[in-house]
């Protein structure tokens, strides 16, 4: 515990900000496609299954892309402070909204909310844990370890407490519930702020030097050029990954609810359950995989940015052949009695749990670590504009099951992403050789 308290108290706060932030995003997604697909008179919007697959794409799409947006209105006129009171606030509304009314207006009416909100609130957050401290401080990387803590925490819990109101009650309660986690954490940052924070996230006008000047100025060196090429090729296959891990809101969440047998004894398991697992093999794994990579860098062994990528990349589709289990044990049968084993979904969301911990976290370290100074908020929001073509990509993908069979779907994205992988493999030296590791 003495070393915990090493860190501003600031942290702490943003911590459970973001924790249930997380709580109200995770909560809401969770339900969102059965909200969509499920008949009006079971709470639902009753749309077809493609059309809400490409809603659902097209949502979690752009909440990858205001953020961009969100920051560069911080950077100049709001400051990151402010922008998190306005993106909290909106996003409340949003929930609030679709827990009003069971209709396809405050459907759409809430979603944009939550839209605009997260541009405001995603990027902004994150940029105050690093404002906490400077920037040789070595325990910014234990820092973000505890807060993306945070994170997971509250999408762990998030499913559990919407998906039990929307079985037991209706999805508006979820919704409502969610929103109200909002509540709490922005209550919770208007009354500390100011005495845990200090000035940190506030707009404060300062004339850098001529040195910064012109070091923001100048041409890029080789070096810069390799490395933000480098960059953009990684960002490329990144796209391809999360295109198969956001399956979990969709496609994967579809098959559960209609194929896989959730009965535990008399008890039948939420749907919406299911989006708990990868947040808690997070928890459980990420110490491990922090612990893995500082021992195998001690002895000498640690593998490649390239290589770790691309292990990722393989093991999700590995997750996927899970998936192609699954559908082979019901004989690829449509008819919704004949359940597949629980065991081959839990398997999809481990494996695919190891991938995102050998890729996601690199990523932004590799982000952080290689932009150059004059394009750092630029490359990271190139690297964040991934997920919002991924999420595209996959509400597509995961429209097209119900016309190609799931079969098809679930072994092509495990071929792909694994074909993907192999090509990161061949990559690896000339990708490392670009990134000048040796000059960081």
């Amino acid at each position: 515990m003495k070393g915990l308290t090493r860190h501003p108290s600031g942290l702490y706060l943003l911590f459970t900000v973001e924790m249930w932030e997380r709580f109200s995003y995770y909560g809401m997604r969770a339900l969102l496609i059965f909200y969509l697909t499920k008949s009006f008179v079971d709470g639902g919007l009753g749309i077809d299954e493609k059309s809400a697959s490409l809603i659902y794409g097209i949502f979690t799409g752009l909440v990858y892309f205001t953020p961009i947006i969100g920051g560069w209105l911080a950077d100049r006129f709001l400051g990151q402070r402010l922008s998190i009171e306005i993106g909290a606030f909106t996003m409340m509304l949003g929930q609030f909204c679709l827990a009003a009314e069971q209709s396809t207006t405050t459907l759409f009416a809430g979603l944009t909310l939550l839209i605009i909100g997260n541009g405001f609130f995603k990027p902004n957050i994150s940029v105050i844990v690093g404002q906490l401290y400077e920037p040789h401080d070595r325990r910014i990387d234990s820092a973000f370890t505890i807060f993306y803590m945070g994170i997971n925490i509250g999408a762990l819990f998030a499913p559990l407490v919407t998906g039990f109101l929307a079985k037991n009650y209706c999805y508006r309660a979820g919704f409502m519930a969610a929103g109200i986690g909002l509540l709490l954490g922005l209550i919770t940052y208007m009354a500390l702020g100011n005495r845990l924070l200090g000035d940190h996230g506030k707009l404060i006008k300062s004339t850098g030097s001529a040195d910064d000047d012109s070091r923001k100025n100048a041409p890029l060196t080789k070096t810069e050029k390799d490395r933000t090429a480098s960059i953009f090729i990684i960002t490329f296959f990144v796209i391809f990954f999360f295109a198969g891990f956001e399956q979990a809101g969709s496609s994967l969440s579809l098959y559960a609810d209609k194929f896989i047998d959730r009965s535990i004894g008399s008890w039948e398991m939420p749907a919406s359950w299911f989006q708990s697992i990868n947040p808690l093999f997070i928890v459980l794994l990420a110490p491990l995989f922090s612990w893995l990579w500082k021992s195998l860098s001690m002895s000498g062994k640690e593998p490649s940015i390239v290589m770790k990528m691309g292990s990722g990349m393989v093991l999700l589709g590995v997750g996927f052949l899970f998936m192609v289990g699954a559908v082979s044990e019901r004989g690829g049968s449509e008819d919704a009695a004949v359940k597949a084993s629980i065991w081959w979904i839990v398997l999809t969301y481990l494996t695919h749990t190891i991938g995102e911990l050998c890729l996601s976290p690199i990523g932004l370290s590799m982000v952080s670590r290689l932009a150059p100074v004059k394009l750092a908020s630029l490359l990271m929001g190139v690297w964040l504009m991934s997920s919002f073509f991924a999420n595209i990509l996959g509400g597509w993908v995961a429209s097209m099951v119900g016309d190609v069979g799931a079969l098809e779907i679930f072994g092509g994205i495990a071929c792909v992403c694994i074909f993907l992988g192999a090509i990161m493999f061949g990559i690896n030296k000339k990708l490392t050789s670009m990134m000048h590791l040796d000059e960081v």
